[in-house]
């Protein structure tokens, strides 16, 4: 849910039409267009007349230039350096027309923006208190202007994080008077998408991302993805998302194209990340040389404190998975002194720091880790290749042959061979019941969506049942939430 959110605040939230203190001048439209591209420096320059008068729009997009810089840049010092804009603009704007729908909408987004930076430099508490009054703001809003679509388009986004909370947090989110669900959510913001012109890439873009990170990303949203970037070629944010996207839909290799064909040139803001997702790709398709060259590009370029314990982590796994020992361990040890423990990877890479040096990993791991990437990548053969040679024997602790079997079917699913997957995930199921291993989880989710595909609605059901029955486990609320989305689906 913390990715969905950080990529979610990526997106500028409000373009408008004219009011008293609220003018979406040409000269806005365009700094508008060009922050939204990752052209920030272009968009400062036509926003500092108006905002300098006062124009509630100027205000807004000053505030979005800041928020994507720092989200792009991750840099800590220009974060304390600005953080007392926030209360700044918030009462500049709450100087301005009241009778204007906008005047609590910027309001609404200027925390939304704050949110997403409090939360990519965590200072959770302060973001969740944020986004609760940008709710508040946008729910007044709604009453007062109820045929102001910019209203629904923001508060969709909140509707659907809402409703995806895990079960067990509910009662915090009915107690502050948060209410939304993620069907609700889709319409508002598709409602947007088809009745106004303005707001139509960034709604589609929302809804994309929603799929990918919240429900289940289809072939029709894949196809929808492509045609968003296709009418948008000098669009690098755009191309940010498809990599993201694509990558989390295990299809490097078109992400990796995404990549090798974004916009480029000093108009563009400085977007060292690009270069850790391409390393990430090489990573997945075993080219661990130009991987290893590729994380050290970013590391040279990088300014910021997330994603650095993850990449000297990858690093590790790109001399450790050559068998080159004496150069990998070293480069393990960086994880516990670099950086900072906010973004999962980090913490991830955190914690099998801790693990390796507290009580060794087995080398048997290294079959695992390769078939692993191989397949989060969608690079079917090579992970097949990784494990074609051994058999559930070879694997002697119970965690490593409930992954071995687990790791097998998703290789045969992605390959769309689902009949030869399904033995597998079964017999990952068993191996996992005793322990609760993660990979019961994950395996009853891959069937119900399996049975769901077959139109065996029965079965699938019980299997999206089966995962939210695993008690505890590492991926416990993602698990939990796709299954509870997908059971949504099927009761609809």
């Amino acid at each position: 849910m913390r990715s969905v959110i950080l990529f979610l605040g990526l997106l500028p939230w409000a373009v408008g039409v004219q009011a008293a203190d609220f003018e979406f001048s040409p000269a806005l439209r365009q700094a508008y267009a060009d922050v939204f591209a990752l052209k920030v420096q272009e968009g400062r320059k036509a926003l500092a007349t108006e905002t300098a008068r006062g124009n509630g729009i100027a205000l807004w997009l000053e505030d979005f230039a800041d928020m994507v810089t720092l989200l792009v840049s991750d840099d800590r010092n220009a974060f304390r350096q600005w953080s007392d804009r926030e209360d700044q603009r918030l009462d500049r704007l709450r100087e301005l027309d009241p009778a204007s729908p906008w005047q609590r909408l910027t309001q609404a987004e200027v925390r939304l923006h704050w949110a997403f930076v409090k939360l990519k430099f965590g200072q959770e508490v302060s973001a969740c208190w944020d986004i609760i009054r940008a709710y508040r703001l946008l729910e007044e809003n709604r009453k007062k202007f109820p045929d102001f679509l910019p209203t629904y388009k923001s508060l969709g986004v909140l509707h659907v994080l809402i409703g995806s909370v895990p079960e067990s947090y509910t009662w915090v989110t009915g107690m502050l008077g948060l209410r939304g669900d993620v069907k609700q959510g889709l319409q508002e913001i598709r409602t947007v998408a088809r009745k106004d012109a303005v707001f139509r890439t960034e709604a589609r873009l929302i809804d994309l991302l929603i799929h990918a990170y919240v429900l289940k990303f289809s072939a029709a949203e894949a196809a929808d993805l492509k045609q968003l970037v296709r009418e948008n070629p000098d669009h690098l944010l755009l191309h940010f998302f498809a990599t993201s996207i694509l990558m989390k839909d295990a299809r490097s290799g078109e992400a990796l194209d995404y990549l090798e064909n974004r916009p480029t040139g000093p108009q563009y803001l400085s977007f060292p990340l690009l270069d850790y997702l391409k390393a990430e790709i090489l990573v997945q398709k075993s080219d661990y040389g130009s991987a290893a060259a590729t994380y050290r590009q970013f590391l040279s370029r990088y300014r910021g404190v997330n994603f650095l314990k993850d990449t000297y982590y990858k690093l590790f796994l790109c001399a450790w998975l050559t068998n080159d020992d004496a150069r990998a361990l070293p480069l393990l040890r960086q994880v516990e002194q670099v950086g900072a423990a906010v973004v999962e990877s980090d913490k991830a890479a955190q914690k099998f720091a801790e693990s390796f040096f507290r009580k060794g990993v087995s080398p048997r791991q290294k079959i695992l880790m390769k078939a692993r990437f191989a397949t989060d990548g969608g690079f079917s053969d090579t992970a097949l290749d990784a494990l074609r040679p051994y058999s559930e024997a070879a694997f002697p602790l119970p965690a490593e042959k409930a992954e071995f079997n687990y790791r097998k079917a998703r290789i045969y699913q992605r390959r769309g061979d689902i009949d030869e997957a399904i033995p597998f995930f079964e017999r990952a199921i068993v191996l996992s019941e005793a322990e609760q291993f993660s990979f019961g989880a994950t395996s009853s989710l891959q069937l119900g969506y399996i049975f769901q595909q077959k139109r065996n609605l029965p079965k699938a059901k019980a299997y999206f049942q089966k995962a939210l029955s695993y008690r505890k486990h590492e991926y416990k609320n993602s698990i939990d939430n796709k299954a509870r989305a997908a059971l949504n689906e099927l009761d609809g």
